[in-house]
């Protein structure tokens, strides 16, 4: 388990304040407020439908937001002209639910979209690229002419992590990455992403409700209810909240059977 909580001296890479984001009449969040550490794994959970993706698409900008200021890297998003939004882009990439690959796309034709969109470069170099990428995540070197119907569920979100590392991003946002995977496909996964994060220090947050993940692989967890952050802080903060749906969340007989599993291992 990661170790190393104290966040006093850590940087703020992304800081959120004061958010409120909705659709129509419904209000899904108002007055959120976090910090996400450079070099951390945040894990954020939540009831369904409380909004968990929607504050990820929120900080890329893919949800327009009513009030509240999102920064990153210490820049307010709202203030970047169009090249600023594109330099601050290359340095974070994405993992969607279900990995949202392009299905008339190769393994490596998907690696090098972002590629193509931000870099010039000869196609040679291209390829080279995407090679290394789709090595980096654990897929063979064959899976690169594969198309996503030909792939696994757990190829798949290799296959679309290689994408979302293409550009060598600072931070990483995975969307659910484990969901649809049987035990051992997402601890390999898990494992996966700790080593790149130790490997290549990158920042990470993961909208998850794997119980695994939030015990093996994240440093710090933000649980969001009634549209803000809950409660925060490492596992152990976690297990200790006195709130009642991250009391039950984190006792429940999923969680007991997880935390058993941890206490053998």
């Amino acid at each position: 388990m990661p170790q190393n909580n104290d966040t006093s001296q850590k940087e703020v890479v992304i800081s959120v304040r004061g958010l409120e984001v909705g659709f129509g009449p419904k209000t899904i969040m108002k007055d959120l407020n976090l910090d996400i550490y450079r070099g951390e794994i945040l894990g954020f959970v939540g009831a369904s439908g409380t909004g968990k993706s929607v504050l990820t698409r929120t900080i890329l900008g893919l949800i327009k937001k009513r009030a509240g200021e999102i920064n990153v890297f210490g820049q307010n998003v709202d203030g970047l002209s169009h090249d600023e939004r594109r330099k601050m882009e290359q340095r974070w990439g994405v993992l969607f639910q279900q990995g949202a690959l392009f299905s008339a796309l190769t393994v490596k034709q998907n690696v090098q979209v972002p590629m193509r969109e931000y870099l010039s470069l000869p196609q040679d170099v291209l390829d080279e690229m995407a090679m290394l990428k789709i090595q980096m995540v654990g897929l063979p070197a064959d899976a690169a002419d594969k198309f996503p119907s030909e792939l696994s569920g757990g190829m798949i979100k290799r296959a679309a992590l290689a994408r979302a590392l293409a550009l060598d991003p600072d931070i990483l946002f995975l969307d659910e990455p484990t969901s649809g995977l049987d035990p051992i496909g997402a601890g390999d996964f898990d494992d996966l992403i700790e080593t790149l994060q130790k490997t290549l220090g990158l920042t990470v947050f993961m909208v998850t409700h794997d119980l695994d993940s939030l015990y093996s692989a994240c440093d710090r967890i933000a649980a969001l209810g009634q549209g803000k952050i809950i409660e925060q802080g490492p596992i152990e903060h976690m297990l200790q909240s006195t709130n009642p749906w991250v009391h039950s969340y984190f006792h429940g007989k999923r969680a007991r059977a997880v935390l058993a599993g941890q206490h053998e291992a």
